[in-house]
């Protein structure tokens, strides 16, 4: 009975399920060696020989795997079909070889499917192969690099940038493109321009929308009229002349389906149309894959198998008609230059299949899934037939011009079930549908509006164009974008806002850092050149320790040179190359560097645990700071007025925005402030405001029963605090509203204290509630919950609490989430090294006296 090893045990299960009782299906969850953070994992005086161990968690994994073996002489390796998966395979075989596990008569070997189908599943069986070490030394070769880049870079930039935690081959390259973007946006000048539109009547009463592009006899440009003078001369113009409809052209057109989905474009469209991150689309997916319903999603290909071609025709004729099919199926080619490992597309496993039959009740797997389907069926489908419109209104001197453009759509065809999502679009002058006109009649002008616009800046990537973007550069593969996103954002270089991805401080600056010392390393063309030769070895055309060696030849030698550099020399470095963000010239033509507070000291970039920041020379006399986004950018400091002659200062701190009475004296080194409460805007506060904070807390009154209440805010919010004669600390007691702290009265504090005090609980009024039911757990029995902690929700399961991943909503966590998450909790928990019991004293030895 062979062994058949694949990642996860949802996967083994649907396996199990097909290869039924004559084999014993294991999990390896995922790669069960890694090289140790540590200094010499790659040897690179040494042929660049790599030094891997087995992880804690993987060893009881690998140990089950051994066991098996012993009973059951085969071992099938049937990890996913693409690099990872190859190299899983391949320390598992290396990892058993080494533990004597496979013995030199047990057979080992290697299928791939790329759908977790039963026919799939038994025709893979049928076609057995030894481990591709092409790919595996591909892997190889990354992984190492990886290693190099990651562990000899870090240091560099905690010893020279303190805050800065890590940099990475890929990593690096995708924070440039949001770095470089921002300061884009931060340079961009607008330019004003005018548009004139008209509103046009037919004879019949219908109206339609022109815009003007001829004035003067003279074919109008984007920019040409400047101002509103001459939108207003423009406007005029139109406004003295009779119209009359000089052409009315139609058009035929035809607009076809996109290519089916991979990963790159399945992760765009699902951030456009769901707002999920790259990394919860790969999850949702990874699910959907393992439970059968659709191929492998991690893929750069985007052709289709001919019996699931078929399939897709089959399904759109039953559902749609024959009229919504070609009369010849469509082909697809990849436009990339080197496609990984030549993949199908991402597609349902069953064509005729829709959401509302899947088995699963999670919303994001149906609502995905649904996309993928909806996608796939909409590839194989017939064009759209449209008819566009083009109307051209002239007055008879010839000197004004107008034009109306619209269409209509004569066969709706793929559009009938799916239409791909827009970035940064708007929808046009030609999506318009047009009333009934006809050439040489008379248009009626009903209205003329001269529109002001401006030139505006290319927007802020989200996760779906940056990932486009660095598949247009060829950086990364699909299988990296979703782990190298998230971890820009966990190492707070990057934040996420309305879907957008805003540079921080510390990104900026270890971008710029990078980019004056290791700019060949974060350069475009090397990057996206070292994936073609990490292809070319996938393919068998490369040495994988040649391109190491090549790499590390100048890698080294850069890492040296920069490491002898003192902090203050790099700061200069930074200082200068960011001059002009850091010191935009002023409206009235005074020196950008000099401070604006003290008006003598020097503006100089400087380095703290949280990233960079600009500060006055004359400092400690002197504090003012501001980020290094410029004057005026978020967080920038300003007096809010005077009370009692000090001034009341809006500053940003380490913790967020505060509130400061007067500035620090070598007599009152630490002056009165308080941060601005949760939900408090910056943008907001004023000086009646700020003085609301400084005066707390807020004396409420003498409690019944001695003792006085008070109110403020504090770490975890707005609260009340109370102690009775006879007890030994306060008793505090949460308030919901920050306004309570300011309005509420005597009676109801006292009820709450009063509430708090007989139900002490763990900082509570009452039991916590769960915020999500999601069930029993599915292999050890009791409820699962999502519950409100302290520090954020978390999932509770007996006595194992583990806490949600930062950026996952309670809403979205689902049964297998949940599960997953108390299991490797579980397993650190009681990975734990215990502390070793004191050895008891040995007995003291009693020597008999002798005579």
């Amino acid at each position: 009975m062979p062994v058949v090893v694949v990642e996860s045990p949802a996967k083994a299960k649907t396996i199990n399920k097909y290869l039924g009782p004559d084999y014993t299906v294991l999990a390896s969850y995922g790669h069960v060696r890694d090289l140790p953070p540590k200094d010499g994992s790659v040897d690179t005086d040494n042929g660049f020989d790599m030094k891997w161990e087995v992880g804690y968690d993987s060893r009881k994994h690998v140990k089950a795997i051994a066991d098996a073996l012993k009973d059951d002489n085969a071992l099938i390796l049937a990890t996913d079909p693409d690099r990872e998966g190859e190299a899983i395979s391949w320390h598992l075989e290396e990892a058993l070889r080494k533990r004597r596990a496979i013995k030199k008569d047990t057979p080992v070997s290697r299928v791939v499917f790329n759908a977790i189908t039963k026919s799939a599943v038994t025709e893979a069986m049928q076609n057995p192969r030894d481990v591709d070490t092409d790919l595996v030394d591909a892997y190889l070769a990354r992984r190492a690099l990886d290693y190099l880049v990651g562990f000899n870079l870090s240091p560099v930039l905690w010893r020279k940038l303190p805050g800065a935690k890590s940099a990475g081959r890929v990593q690096s390259v995708c924070l440039r493109l949001i770095v470089e973007r921002e300061m884009e946006i931060e340079a961009f000048k607008p330019r004003e321009y005018w548009s004139v539109k008209a509103m046009l009547g037919t004879p019949r009463g219908q109206e339609y929308e022109a815009r003007l592009t001829v004035l003067a006899g003279k074919k109008l440009d984007k920019y040409d009229i400047e101002n509103e003078t001459q939108a207003e001369l423009a406007q005029q113009a139109i406004h003295s002349r009779d119209l009359t409809v000089k052409s009315v052209e139609a058009k035929p057109a035809n607009r076809n389906p996109s290519a089916p989905f991979m990963t790159s474009t399945l992760q765009q469209e699902a951030s456009r149309k769901f707002g999920m991150g790259a990394r919860q689309t790969m999850s949702t997916a990874q699910r959907l894959y393992e439970a059968g319903y659709i191929t492998y999603m991690r893929t750069d290909g985007i052709d289709m198998a001919p019996e699931a071609v078929m399939a897709a025709r089959d399904a759109i004729k039953d559902r749609f008609g024959a009229d919504y099919v070609p009369s010849s199926p469509r082909m697809y080619k990849n436009k990339a230059k080197n496609a990984q490992e030549a993949h199908e597309c991402i597609r349902p496993t069953e064509m005729t299949r829709d959401a509302s039959k899947l088995k699963t009740t999670d919303a994001d797997q149906r609502k995905l899934y649904d996309l993928i389907w909806k996608r796939t069926l909409a590839c194989q489908m017939a064009a759209a037939r449209m008819e566009r419109t083009t109307v051209d209104v002239a007055s008879v001197d010839g000197q004004i011009e107008l034009r109306a453009t619209g269409q209509v759509v004569l066969f709706d065809g793929f559009m009938r079930i799916y239409e791909e999502g827009r970035d940064d679009t708007v929808v046009g002058d030609d999506d318009r549908r047009l009333p009934q006109i006809m050439q040489g009649e008379k248009a009626d002008k009903r209205s003329i509006t001269p529109e002001q616009h401006f030139t505006q800046p290319p927007p802020r990537y989200t996760e779906a164009t940056l990932v486009k973007r660095m598949e247009e550069l060829g950086i990364g593969r699909p299988s990296t974008y979703a782990s190298v996103i998230t971890t820009i954002q966990d190492r707070e270089y990057v934040r996420k806002d309305k879907n957008r991805l805003f540079p921080e401080d510390k990104g900026r600056i270890v971008t710029i850092f990078l980019l004056n010392f290791f700019r060949t390393y974060v350069g475009y063309e090397f990057t996206a050149n070292l994936e073609d030769e990490l292809d070319t070895v996938s393919a068998g055309g490369m040495d994988y320790k040649e391109v190491l060696s090549k790499f590390w030849r100048d890698f080294s030698a850069a890492i040296s040179e920069t490491s002898e550099l003192r902090i203050s020399e790099v700061l200069d470095v930074l200082d200068d190359a960011l001059a002009p963000q850091l010191y935009p010239p002023r409206e009235d033509g005074s020196d950008p560097r000099v401070c604006p507070k003290c008006g003598n000291g020097q503006l100089h970039l400087k380095s703290s645990r949280t990233g960079g920041f600009v500060g006055c020379g004359n400092y400690p006399e002197c504090t003012y700071t501001r980020p290094i986004a410029g004057e005026g950018a978020e967080g920038d400091e300003r007096v809010l007025g005077e009370d009692a002659g000090d001034e009341i200062w809006l500053k940003a701190g380490r913790f967020g925005p505060y509130v400061q009475r007067g500035e620090p004296t070598p007599e009152n080194k630490k002056p009165p402030r308080a941060s601005l409460p949760r939900g408090w805007s910056k943008d907001d506060m004023d000086l009646e405001k700020a003085l609301r904070l400084l005066s707390l807390p807020r004396p409420i009154g003498a409690h019944p029963d001695g003792g006085e209440i008070v109110s403020n805010f504090g770490r975890f919010g707005p609260y009340l605090m109370h102690q009775l004669p006879d007890e030994a600390k306060p008793t505090y007691a949460n308030l919901k509203d920050p306004a309570d702290v300011f309005e509420i009265g005597m009676n109801r504090a006292v009820e709450l204290l009063a509430e708090k005090r007989a139900n002490p609980g763990r900082g509570r009024s009452a039991p916590a509630k769960a915020l999500k039911e999601l069930g029993e757990h599915p292999d050890s029995g009791g409820p699962i919950n999502i519950m409100d902690g302290r520090y954020g929700p978390y999932v509770k399961w007996d006595k194992v609490n583990a806490t949600l991943p930062k950026g996952v909503e309670p809403a979205d966590v689902t049964l297998e989430m949940a599960v997953q998450l108390v299991t490797e909790k579980a397993a650190k928990k009681g990975g734990r090294k215990k502390a070793a019991p004191k050895k008891k004293a040995a007995p003291k030895k009693t020597v008999k006296a002798t005579k």
